[in-house]
């Protein structure tokens, strides 16, 4: 795809294609002819740009085509055929597209010049070491866990004994916390950027088919691959990544960041540090807080992981149709807004997925949920969450957020049986305010194993009370959301940061030099928008290290 478009200035995009499940994708070219009115000859290639599933109706679940196609001269069919493009407007949303190609300024690095530094190598991190690359800015990336191949060793060592790592698991290790979600790519953001992270993640050996997917994934078992493959092209472009090495403490002289002090005892020149640490470096937000970081307590969700069968899933989203061969494993995205109580949203849903062991800290117990490319686990599961507060916590401290989620962390940890086993408890019981004794027809995925239990010493009423309102209101959106033998799993505290790093228009912070960026500083919500946030801090290095020059 990229090849197609780099050869030409304009193509035709057009939208809103409709194929059944039985239409084979290579009718495209006669619903392109017909849709433009033109013969297949003057077609010189097209190529599919997204592709979704439209299964609102379940007796006629189709695909919806975007395609790129290019004709010899575009801007002459239009002026031509303006007034039949207007017709069909309403329909196929055509138009001219000029595909976008994301240019890097060469800054390079001169004899005795301080390479920039990032902290962390999750999707910010790595990105951002990426451009500043290809720059020839040489960037030290420095991440405080393992390697991609020891982090998942320590990883399954957890799951299976919970025998917990401190600095290396599903937190804290090369690729981040997203490493061990799926790699999910979808995002409402709407960034050019979007498509070289694309390109660079394919090119690292993710499937094409993230290029044009409306929801793409790359999959826990893909996505090891892809991180170390980037890394190791950082290193190509003469860049460097440490690993099992924390920044401890930082330097400052006249309101400027002047060196990084390392674990390892290194004390590293710096103009331009990085933040990239991710929403769980909590050693690391005291850190800088204590020195005078400028940082806010900031809302972010907590809730539970609800978890059904794939298959349950797939029958209320496909119907008759929930064994088709072209379906993948169904997914949802579901929100239930209250007059009384709060709203209450699904997130980071993982089709045919596991609940995951999320613990970084000993003493608490945190999930998430992760899928492997082909989806293809027994069970289906998603985030159940609530927002909260900073005017919720404890103090109005900027730190606060981080003890609150340790607090519900420490209470789900005890409930479970203080062994990183998970409480739980079934959906139908927790509606009818009873703890559950046994498990029903869904067992759980979760590897340490579960307690079942009442979750209400885990959360905090206003979340309970949200909850149990919310689960009626979303069966009535699909069948079976609130099945009785559905189970709920806790407890999920970190689906973003709990604080801010405020950064003005340069994006430093009030101590110079110090560029927060990412999921972690409190600008990010995923894999995409974190990579996105991250090359816009190394754009705004390369700006000034040519204006130096």
């Amino acid at each position: 795809m990229g090849k197609f478009q780099e050869r030409i200035q304009n193509l035709i995009r057009i939208e809103e294609i409709v194929l059944g499940l039985e239409e084979d994708e290579s009718i495209l070219a006669e619903r392109i002819v017909g849709i433009l009115g033109i013969s297949k000859g003057e077609i010189v290639d097209y190529v599919v740009a997204k592709k979704a599933v439209d299964s609102r109706k379940k007796e006629k679940i189709v695909f919806v085509y975007s395609v790129d196609v290019e004709i010899q001269n575009p801007e002459a069919y239009f002026a031509k055929t303006s007034a039949m493009i207007k017709g069909k407007v309403k329909r196929h949303r055509i138009r001219l597209h000029q595909p976008y190609h994301y240019k890097i300024k060469i800054a390079g690095l001169k004899e005795g010049e301080i390479r920039p530094v990032v902290i962390g190598s999750g999707p910010s991190g790595l990105f951002a070491g990426l451009v500043l690359a290809r720059a020839g800015l040489k960037p030290i990336i420095i991440e405080r866990g393992k390697t991609m191949r020891e982090r998942v060793t320590d990883v399954k060592k957890f799951q299976s004994t919970g025998e917990l790592n401190v600095e290396s698991n599903v937190q804290f290790g090369e690729g981040g916390a997203g490493t061990f979600s799926d790699g999910k790519l979808y995002t409402v953001i709407d960034d050019p950027r979007k498509k070289f992270i694309f390109e660079e993640l394919v090119q690292a050996g993710a499937s094409s088919d993230i290029m044009i997917e409306a929801q793409p994934h790359i999959g826990t078992d893909k996505l090891r691959e892809v991180v170390k493959n980037i890394r190791q092209k950082i290193v190509r472009l003469g860049g460097e990544v440490r690993f099992e090495t924390l920044l401890t403490d930082i330097e400052i002289a006249n309101d400027k960041i002047v060196h990084a002090i390392l674990s390892k005892g290194e004390k590293l020149a710096v103009e331009e540090l990085i933040l990239a640490t991710g929403h769980s470096a909590r050693e690391t937000f005291a850190m800088l807080y204590k020195k005078g970081l400028q940082m806010e307590a900031k809302p972010f969700s907590i809730g539970l992981r609800i978890e059904h069968t794939a298959e349950m899933i797939n029958q209320a989203q496909y119907g008759e149709f929930f064994a088709h061969p072209k379906l993948k494993t169904a997914r949802y995205k579901l929100v239930a807004h209250s007059e009384k109580n709060r709203p209450v949203y699904t997130f980071c849903m993982c089709p045919g997925g596991y609940v995951m062991a999320a613990s970084s800290e000993n003493g608490g117990v945190v999930t998430n949920g992760m899928s492997e490319y082909a989806q293809d686990g027994q069970n289906s599961n998603s985030a159940l969450l609530v927002n909260v507060l900073p005017a919720d916590f404890a103090t109005e401290h900027p730190l606060a957020g981080v003890e609150f989620q340790r607090t519900w962390e420490r209470k789900a940890y005890e409930m479970g049986g203080s062994n990183f086993k998970a409480p739980a408890q079934l959906v139908g019981d927790f509606l009818q305010n009873k703890p559950s004794e046994t498990m029903g027809e869904i067992v759980p995925s979760y590897g340490l194993g579960v307690t079942m239990t009442s979750l209400n010493e885990c959360l905090p009423e206003y979340v309970l009370a949200s909850l149990r309102e919310a689960l009626p209101i979303l069966e009535r959106k699909i069948k079976g959301f609130a099945h009785p033998q559905a189970v709920l799993t806790g407890v999920e505290t970190r689906s973003s940061s709990p604080v801010k790093i405020v950064r003005d228009e340069t994006l430093q912070s009030n101590v110079r030099g110090i560029y927060p960026t990412g999921e972690g500083s409190g600008y990010a919500g995923g894999i995409i928008s974190a990579a996105i946030d991250g090359m816009r801090v190394a754009e705004m290095i390369i700006e000034k290290r040519l204006a130096n020059k």
